[in-house]
């Protein structure tokens, strides 16, 4: 079925993954794993936890953890990844590669983001590190934003991309690289135009918005996240970029729950948890960026391919049909706000678990 412009209203893909998202630990971990469980078959968690994920046994814990929390019956993986430091040890990086347990690991430019305290400072110490990750095959995954306090927050990432990012890739030409949650018109460009190590993740509140839903009428705390949205110019390159269907741009929420008195506070932190609506966000960035037809590979097929996995079988189904936004969920006596809270959405998941079974209505 079509609407009277020709686009469709029902859209059947593939089983996504998220390659980017935040699930916490504790009662936190437990309130959110359902949503992402529920409509994705598999995710590359993030390790900046308190304290961080940092060695492969400390991997393996925490996704025991995960297990644990999942609804029964639940077919979701989690995908490893471990806290680069200035100390990781690297043959303790290969061997949880080799055991299939570590995935990826996280470089945090110390300060950039949340929980990044005990990130890299000097590149030149984790350089055996990048070497043995080269060896093996598995990706570095980057937060890529300079934290010198002489760059505006602003230009963060693109002064990342040609300070940082551009020698790294030079210098480690057989090294994956993923530029994640890329948010500027210059780290777009220099994925699109990169080498085939590189490859970018992009979430949804970076297609949708730009700054002044997070400054106009008021400093909106929960459309606050980092990298910061930037100018609609920006906005406008990542819609370009995700509708050129280039292989190696991929879906990843970025998804963080925060409690809402830290996000609400007098230093509010970064973050938007987006997983619950997720793929219908992407639905409408995908939409009004003239692509939807480009969804399905950026969403279940470009991850798998450049993590050196097989896409899922089983599907998902979106329609345009309206639906709200939930307001929050409840993490034990915390309460998660939800991007987008309250707002009406043009599309829903109709089918959103692996056994076919439809979600309630709202």
């Amino acid at each position: 079925m079509t609407t009277a412009d020709g686009t469709p209203d029902r859209l059947v893909i593939r089983r996504p993954d998220d390659w980017h998202l935040h699930l916490r630990d504790g009662l936190m971990l437990a309130a959110v794993i359902g949503a992402t469980a529920s409509r994705f078959a598999r995710a590359i968690v993030m390790p900046n936890l308190k304290p961080p994920v940092v060695t492969a046994a400390e991997a393996r814990a925490y996704r025991d953890r995960i297990l644990a929390a999942l609804p029964p019956g639940s077919a979701f993986e989690p995908l490893m990844t471990l806290y680069l430091t200035e100390e990781t040890d690297p043959d303790d990086v290969a061997a949880g590669v080799a055991e299939g347990l570590v995935r990826a690991v996280k470089l945090y430019p110390a300060g950039a983001t949340t929980n990044s305290a005990a990130g890299v400072r000097d590149l030149a110490a984790v350089r055996p590190v990048l070497e043995r990750l080269e060896a093996v095959g598995a990706p570095l995954l980057i937060h890529g934003e300079v934290v010198d306090p002489e760059v505006d927050i602003f230009d963060r990432e693109a002064v990342f991309v040609d300070r940082v990012l551009a020698p790294l890739v030079a210098e480690h030409p057989g090294l994956k690289v993923v530029l994640e949650h890329v948010t500027t018109a210059e780290g777009a460009a220099f994925v699109a135009e990169g080498p085939p190590t590189l490859a970018a993740t992009v979430t949804p509140q970076h297609l949708l918005i730009d700054r002044n839903a997070m400054l106009v009428g008021g400093i909106r705390p929960h459309n606050y996240c980092l990298p910061v949205p930037k100018r609609a110019l920006h906005r406008d390159a990542l819609r370009r970029l995700v509708a050129s269907g280039h292989p190696r741009v991929f879906l990843g929420t970025d998804s963080a729950p925060h409690p809402r008195a830290e996000k609400e506070s007098a230093c509010g932190c970064a973050g938007l948890y987006t997983a619950p609506v997720a793929l219908e966000l992407y639905a409408e960035a995908f939409e009004a960026a003239g692509a939807l037809d480009r969804l399905e590979a950026f969403a279940a097929l470009n991850g798998p391919a450049f993590y050196g996995l097989s896409a899922n079988e089983d599907t998902v189904t979106l329609e345009r049909r309206p639906t709200t936004v939930p307001e929050s969920v409840r993490a034990g006596e915390d309460e998660v706000v939800l991007f987008r809270a309250g707002e009406a959405l043009a599309w829903r998941v109709a089918v959103d678990r692996a056994d076919g079974t439809t979600p309630p209505e709202d």
